[in-house]
């Protein structure tokens, strides 16, 4: 926010958490618990921005360090060091709380003991489907490079008849002690076990076919239901579509986002249908009968003589279904009557006389 103390840059942990300076505690600690949700590494958020979340949280939601905070900034009143005494920090516990794990046992009922594989990433993909598949639905098949389960080991990782033993990395906790260091001190964080990827064992011979990791990079094919009456924008979620995680870890999801393609004749708005129909100046006033294209393919259309630009005539139940419920939506047929720019002699000469007949 540009504050400066002693020469050096204040952080603004307000505008990390995203609160006013006048927050209570329970606007600050439900700003937090809606980042770390977001941005939880477990969860495949930014890690540095976690770290950064925590930091702000730690001073906030304490009153004394708030008001030091408020009063002096991030430097204390020093350029030569940091001064924790008045925030009542301990850099090796970070304020009190052994690791980053105990805010979240606090928060979400988890935390630095918890055991947990990772989750695989989620796939967005763009999906382009036709006018009349948005409008009946269908399956579009879509091919994607990406992580799957290998098909060897099960997503286990070891191979055919080797036993799992205790990871050493972890110790068999499948998490390990991760010390950073910022401008607050040293911290610890408890992270997922990297060797085990959190299951506290590991293969005593890994699998051939992938190394260990429980997944392979091959090429898939999704059959994606498209629901009837689907809008252009909207997104479809498949669960455990993504990326296959290591380990037997859980997969991610895929989005897939639905773009319709413009039709030939149709518009749409919601479940109905329009179609621009043009007449000429004597079919207007006369009358007519048209055959004209409808998603159910053509009809024939009567045309009501002395009809005006713009009316619409409506068929019933000729749009597209509706999304989340039977039915269908209407068609309606705009008429645009066209006036003729060039005239032949004999055509003016009739118009001249419907013109004198009050027409």
């Amino acid at each position: 926010m540009g504050l400066k103390t002693n020469g050096m840059s204040k952080k603004d942990y307000y505008r990390i958490l995203g609160v006013d300076k006048k927050a209570t505690q329970e606007d600050i600690k439900k700003a937090y618990r809606r980042l770390a949700h977001q941005y939880h590494p477990d969860k495949g958020g930014e890690e540095a921005k976690f770290k950064e979340i925590n930091e702000a949280y730690q001073v906030l939601s304490n009153q004394q360090k708030r008001e030091q905070y408020d009063r002096f900034g991030t430097t204390f009143g020093t350029n030569q060091g940091f001064d924790f005494s008045g925030f009542g920090f301990d850099p090796n516990s970070f304020g009190g709380f052994n690791d980053f794990g105990n805010i979240f046992e606090d928060f979400f009922g988890f935390g630095g003991k918890r055991k947990s594989n990772q989750k695989g990433a989620d796939i967005s993909v763009d999906i382009e489907i036709t006018f009349e598949e948005a409008a009946f639905g269908g399956q579009k098949e879509i091919k994607l490079h990406k992580y799957s389960v290998c098909d060897v080991c099960k997503g286990g990782g070891a191979q055919a008849g080797s036993e799992l033993e205790t990871c050493q990395t972890c110790q068999g906790s499948g998490q390990i002690r991760k010390n950073e260091r910022s401008f607050l001190g040293v911290f610890s964080q408890i992270i997922i076990c990297p060797e085990c990827y959190g299951d506290g064992k590991k293969p005593k011979v890994k699998c051939r076919n992938c190394k260990g990791e429980g997944r392979i990079k091959d090429t898939s094919i999704i059959s994606i239901k498209i629901p009837a009456g689907i809008n252009d924008g909207e997104i479809i979620r498949l669960d455990g579509f993504g990326e296959a995680a290591a380990r037997r870890g859980r997969s991610g999801d895929l989005y897939a986002r639905i773009y319709i393609k413009p039709h030939r004749f149709f518009t749409r708005k919601k479940s109905d249908v329009f179609y621009e129909l043009s007449l000429s100046y004597t079919q207007a006033v006369l009358g007519d009968k048209i055959e004209i294209p409808t998603l159910d393919g053509p009809v024939m259309l009567e045309i009501p003589q002395g009809i005006n630009s713009g009316s619409k005539i409506k068929l019933k139940e000729k749009g597209a279904h509706f999304l989340d419920k039977t039915g269908r939506g209407d068609m309606f047929v705009v008429v645009k009557i066209e006036t003729p720019k060039k005239l032949t002699a004999k055509q003016k000469k009739l118009i001249e006389e419907l013109r004198k007949e009050g027409l």
